[in-house]
């Protein structure tokens, strides 16, 4: 269900980015619209987990550095049938992780030295199998293709605004007005919506990397103490990292901030919490298994 509505999420916010387009220069924008998400969507395709990896000030480690967060990593790596990802540390008391990456085979898992001192071994674990999830499903790819479109839609608000303000309006046959409410609906409503449209992905992305996470560490438990855990540990220590960025962490690490639910990137953590502990009592479930990517 959750894949399903990121999928129609997908649909919306692509057409968010035509109808722009077409507001601003008709079929030609359009056209326009599709050339300037697709170079941004190159670009960060290639580069955003650099980006992200750089903003989080995470450096690499390697096996002999840390050991037993290495054996951790396999382990759930292995559970979910994919390649062992590169690990990164952030020194922050915050307790938090983030995977990133284009895909499972270049794929990088990242946490702070704060949630190595606040989770026990098992909800470290359960938390590392849903970073996995998020590389096995492919969510930070998705979550790059949907912030790139948003910010090419806020790019295309902008531009409207500048229309509006220096062209006056005008329509095609230069009498004034004709394109005011068409200029108004592109520069506030289209960035609005474009937004709420992103953080529903971002929230049915988390609650399917939950599920999937607590699939394949079969500890749903211990993945919904961590995540108790971690949002206690947020509001006491929130972490300094940009808004766009957000998306990335497990748990809302700008939570301190006290943003709205409306605006949060991630779901209410007593709902994660709730789900994750019925899937226990669902006959189906049976510990441990592999997803099928």
């Amino acid at each position: 269900m959750n894949t399903l509505k990121t999928f129609m999420f997908l649909l919306l916010l692509s057409g968010f980015l035509l109808f722009a387009g077409l507001l601003i220069g008709g079929p030609a924008g359009v056209i326009i619209a599709l050339v300037f998400a697709l170079a941004m969507n190159f670009f960060a395709y290639w580069f955003s987990d650099r980006i992200a990896l750089a903003m989080s000030h995470a450096h690499k480690i390697d096996e002999q550095q840390d050991p037993a967060l290495f054996r951790l990593v396999k382990e759930q790596a292995d559970r979910a049938g994919l390649p062992m990802p590169k690990v990164y540390v952030m020194d922050s008391d915050t307790p938090n992780a983030f995977a990133t990456g284009r895909n499972p085979q270049h794929a990088t898992v990242a946490v702070t030295t704060g949630i190595r001192r606040l989770l026990t071994p098992e909800e470290l674990g359960a938390v590392l199998a849903h970073e996995m999830a998020h590389v096995g499903n492919r969510d930070t790819l998705i979550m790059t293709v949907v912030a790139t479109i948003a910010g090419a839609i806020s790019m295309l608000a902008m531009m409207a605004q500048f229309s509006a303000m220096f062209g006056g309006g005008r329509d095609r046959e230069g009498n004034g007005g004709g394109n005011w409410i068409a200029l108004l609906v592109l520069a506030i409503v289209m960035p609005l919506a474009a937004t709420l449209v992103r953080l529903a992905i971002s929230r049915a992305r988390e609650y399917q990397a939950d599920a999937t996470g607590a699939k394949t560490s079969g500890n749903p438990y211990a993945l919904a103490s961590a995540l108790e855990k971690l949002e206690s540990g947020n509001r006491r220590h929130p972490m300094h990292v940009p808004e766009a960025a957000s998306h990335l962490y497990i748990v809302n690490p700008l939570s301190g901030k006290a943003i709205a639910n409306l605006f949060s990137t991630h779901p209410p953590i007593p709902e994660r919490v709730k789900r994750l502990r019925g899937m226990v009592e669902r006959p189906n479930f049976s510990g441990t298994e592999r997803p099928n990517y």
